[in-house]
This record gives structure tokens, C-alpha cells and sequence, in this order.
């Protein structure tokens, strides 16, 4: 038998290229292209005190997500989002996740998502209706006053209209405190006490919700049962109040914030490809008319090109670029031996850009994802949600959302993209286009 090769890193003239390609671009997305172009699809990277595994393409997908998932742990203890988070079902392993799981997964399934189509329109109205013809606006910061709307309003049956204001920058905060920063490297160093305050203001009108809710449940007969996932959360008497609000805020957090990112990316990619918006906004216009009805879910599901922007926008700028696992007991990935208690790192990012597997993977190309293509592409190269039994929980969600959020604004405004060559994407909680998406908003004229 073939003893198991340790794991690749860079030498001395390679490492020295890739901090040249990162001072020049200012990107990790560039030095780890660059250490997959120079070292492989597996490597490990050797910073003081950051010295994680990285693996790429859809081999090594498969195992870290489905054959060899039980020997990896998703909790690190010393990591921010684990923190923040307590016993989130993000976080969290083995049993108690599978029970999470399984509470809170039919509340995002499809069938439970599709009769939300009216409350995505009509809060896409809500907050475009707040822009004035031919005045900017930039996406990044519209499409997640829309995405804690829906996110709220769907799942908690919350208005948060008459919070966001107050909680806007609590919620910002505590981004910024789950993103990539010194505490990869000095994981102890003490939080900043502005993340310490946002904490506690999310924490006390996550808590005031539990109560009220735990109120109004406590009022209603059996027969009068709500239908939100927040409801359903109250109504299992084996979890705590505490064990509540780590679902609501993993809810939050990672559900409104990919969100955002992905309607941003559509809006830009659009926005940067007149052919592609002019595409969509025909195949909406053919789809849905002018009607200010919302649409039924035949229609939506018609909205056939659309959905392969929000699929290509997935593929180039994954929300979630890179997914992160630590190895509970010494073991073999794609032929390399790992050490027990390593961070284990596979980058989305780059199996969606791995010219193996994607012709011109760099370009914007909607049509990859006809049915047709997307068959001949082995399984595990597209992983925007993950991939296994511990799927992304809001897959169906995030993808229904995006189509009638992106068909409600081609139906109603013509958009300008006016930023575009200042783009890049940046390594946050999750991969945001920054300095942000700046679209002029014209009022289409309809003929009568």
C-alpha cells in the first residue's frame, strides 16, 4: 500500500510569488488562486499560528462532505462565529444537530417557501418604493434593508420595519466580528467592546420576541397553532430560551447575509452584461407582464433564465466561498495525510473556477446551467450550498427569494450600473462586492 504523502506547501520562489499577487491585489481570493495554480488542489498553508489544510475540486469535496464527514467537526471553540453563536445549528455536531436539523428543516423546504412568493414582492415593494426615478442607490445596502425583511417577516412572522434603524448597525457589527481577521492568527485577543454592545442589544430584542412569542402562544388554542419557524421553536418545551435565540440569530446572521451578497452579485453581473439584463427583463416582461399581482409559483418557476443568473452569480461569487471543518482524528484526504485537530478548509471559491471543470470560468455565462450542461458536470463541482446531509438548510429559500426579489425589480425599474470597474468581491462573513453595487433606478415606461 502507498504510504499517504504529507501535505503540499509552497517554497521559498513560490511563496514569494504569491505575496507579491497578494500585496498586489490586496486579496486572499488571490494568494489562495495563486497557491492552487503553483502548489494544487490540496495545500496547507503555513502562516504562524494559521497553518489550515485547503482542498479543491470535486474529489475532495465528496469526502469532506459526504464519505468521510463523520471523522470532521464543524465547531471550533476558538472561532468567533462559534462564539457568537453558542449552539447554533450551524455549529453544533453529531445528534444535536440531526435533532436541529430536523425541527427546523421543513420550514425552509420548498413547498413551505413557495407560498411566501407574496411576501417577497410585496416587501421588494416596500423598499423599492422608497426610490426616487434617476437617483443611485447601492444594492448591497437595499438588498439587505429587503433580505431582513423577508428573513423577519417569513420565518419569524416579524414585522422588523419599525427596528431596522435601531438594529442596523448592531447587526453590521456583528459581521464584522465573524469576518476573516487577527483572530486566525491570536484566536484568544479579547472582542472589541463595540461587538461586545452588539451583542447585547441583538441578544435583548431576541430575547423580548421569545418572551412575547412564548406569550401569545400560551393564549392561542391547539387548533390556532402558528405556522413560522419561530413559533414552532417556542412550542418544543425541550428548548431553552438560550437555545432559541442561537437559532434565531444563526437565522439572522448567515441567512440574511448570504442573501444580501447574492442579489447584490445578480444585480452587478446584470448590471455589467447589458445583453444578460436585457435577457432577463424580456423573459420577466414575457413572464409576468405588467401585472402588480404576485406571481403564482408556475410562474416563477418559469422565470427560466433568470434562474441561471442566480445560479452563475452562485458559481463566480459564492456568499459562502470557503467552508470550514476540523479534523477530529488523524486520517487519508485525496491522498494526503492530515493530522488530528487540523483546520480543514475547502474553497467553493475555487472548485467554481477550476478550469477543469468550467470552460472560461472567469466569464459570466448564464447558460451553463441549461439542463443539459449542468448533467454532463460531475457531482460536488457546483457546491454553493454545501453539499451532503448537512446541506445549507436555506437553499430552496435563498434560490425562490432571488427570483422574485431580481423579477420584481427588472418589471419595475431599469438599471444602470454605474461603479462597475471599481467592483472587487471581498472576504467578509461572506463574499460581498465592495465598496458596494451603485445602480441608477429608472422607472421603466409600459406602453398602454
Amino acid at each position: 500500500m502507498t504510504e499517504p504523502n504529507p501535505l503540499p506547501t509552497a517554497d521559498g520562489p513560490t511563496g514569494l510569488e504569491i505575496l507579491k499577487g497578494l500585496l498586489r491585489e490586496r486579496s486572499l481570493l488571490t494568494a489562495l488562486d495563486l497557491m492552487r495554480k503553483h502548489v494544487g488542489r490540496t495545500f496547507q498553508i503555513t502562516l504562524p499560528r494559521f497553518q489550515p489544510a485547503v482542498m479543491v475540486g470535486p474529489e475532495t469535496n465528496r469526502q469532506v462532505l459526504v464519505t468521510e464527514r463523520d471523522r470532521l467537526l464543524w465547531r471550533n471553540a476558538s472561532d468567533p462565529v462559534t462564539k457568537l453563536l453558542r449552539e447554533g445549528i450551524l455549529v453544533v455536531d453529531g445528534e444535536q444537530h440531526d435533532q436541529l436539523r430536523g425541527l427546523m428543516d421543513p420550514y425552509l423546504q420548498r413547498r413551505r417557501v413557495l407560498p411566501h412568493i407574496p411576501a417577497f414582492w410585496q416587501l421588494t415593494d416596500q423598499v423599492a418604493n422608497t426610490w426616487q426615478d434617476g437617483r443611485s442607490y447601492d444594492m448591497l445596502v437595499e438588498m439587505r434593508k429587503l433580505a431582513l425583511l423577508v428573513l423577519f417577516d417569513t420565518l419569524f412572522d416579524v414585522d422588523f420595519t419599525r427596528v431596522m434603524e435601531q438594529l442596523w448597525q448592531p447587526i453590521l457589527d456583528l459581521i464584522e466580528y465573524i469576518s476573516p481577521g487577527w483572530w486566525i492568527i491570536f484566536p484568544n485577543m479579547p472582542r472589541h467592546r463595540k461587538y461586545q454592545q452588539a451583542q447585547a442589544e441583538m441578544d435583548a430584542y431576541l430575547y423580548d420576541l421569545i418572551r412575547a412569542r412564548r406569550a401569545a402562544l400560551a393564549a392561542q388554542t391547539e387548533a390556532e397553532t402558528a405556522g413560522d419557524l419561530l413559533s414552532a421553536l417556542v412550542a418544543r418545551p425541550e428548548l431553552s430560551d438560550d437555545q432559541i435565540r442561537d437559532q434565531l440569530l444563526t437565522m439572522l446572521i448567515a441567512g440574511h447575509d448570504t442573501s444580501t451578497a447574492l442579489l447584490a452579485w445578480s444585480l452587478y453581473l446584470l448590471g455589467s452584461h447589458p445583453q444578460a439584463m436585457q435577457a432577463a427583463q424580456n423573459e420577466v416582461d414575457a413572464v409576468l407582464g405588467t401585472s402588480d399581482l404576485p406571481p403564482d409559483p408556475e410562474q416563477v418557476s418559469s422565470l427560466v433564465y433568470l434562474d441561471q443568473v442566480v445560479k452563475e452569480a452562485l458559481r463566480l461569487y459564492p456568499p459562502i466561498h470557503i467552508g470550514n471543518r476540523r479534523v477530529a482524528e488523524d486520517m487519508v484526504l485525496y491522498g494526503y495525510q492530515v493530522p488530528a485537530d487540523t483546520r480543514l478548509m475547502y474553497s467553493i471559491y475555487l472548485s467554481h473556477r477550476d478550469e477543469t471543470y468550467w470552460q472560461d470560468p472567469a466569464s459570466f455565462c448564464p447558460e451553463r446551467f441549461h439542463r443539459e450542461a449542468e448533467s454532463q458536470r460531475p457531482p460536488l463541482t457546483y457546491v454553493p450550498f454545501g453539499g451532503g446531509p448537512r446541506n445549507c438548510i436555506g437553499a430552496a429559500f435563498a434560490q425562490i427569494e432571488a427570483r422574485v426579489i431580481l423579477g420584481r425589480l427588472l418589471q419595475r425599474f431599469n438599471l444602470e450600473l454605474l461603479n462597475g470597474d471599481q467592483i472587487r468581491p471581498y472576504m467578509g462573513a461572506t463574499l460581498e462586492p465592495r465598496p458596494g453595487v451603485n445602480l441608477c433606478v429608472r422607472w421603466r415606461l409600459v406602453d398602454a
